[in-house]
């Protein structure tokens, strides 16, 4: 199955309706995506605790690493860059840090709140190689845009 990003946004959003707390919103952001897609072997956050710092947040699927810096990784270059990331195979990526060795493509964004303040990163993982777009990228995008940028 693959995730209706309309229907899952209104899911959330409703899920959501009035709560401010970081992690809370950052748990149910995540139950729901992880188990809205097939494709979603990992699905979690990294959330920025220091300078140059992630440090795992909510997250659904196995065991993640406890912390990642800036400088290392998928998520790290998310969070340095700002940029989306999305990696068709992890083997190929620079620095990729195997966390779980049944990753084969991965998906990170940014997160920001409504201050413009990078407050961690999303990290969706496949056990299948090139399982995410565009499409993805723009969907999961808006997602965080409408919940945490209220804050």
């Amino acid at each position: 199955m693959r995730i209706d990003y309309p229907a899952t946004t209104r899911a959330i959003l409703s899920l959501t309706e009035g709560e401010s707390d970081e992690v809370a919103l950052m748990a149910t952001v995540v139950c729901e995506l992880h188990h809205a897609d097939d494709r979603f072997d990992w699905t979690g956050f990294y959330r920025v605790t220091g300078p140059s710092t992630l440090k795992i947040g909510p997250y659904q699927g196995g065991h993640g690493c406890l912390v990642i810096p800036f400088s290392r990784g998928v998520c790290g270059a998310a969070a340095r860059t700002g940029e989306v990331q999305l990696v068709d195979d992890v083997e190929a990526f620079p620095g990729h840090i195997a966390c779980a060795a049944s990753t084969r493509s991965e998906i990170v964004l940014p997160v920001w709140n409504g201050a413009g303040a990078l407050i961690g990163v999303l990290d969706i993982d496949s056990d299948k190689p090139a399982a995410f777009d565009r499409q993805d990228a723009a969907g999961l995008a808006e997602i965080l845009r409408v919940v945490f940028g209220k804050l």
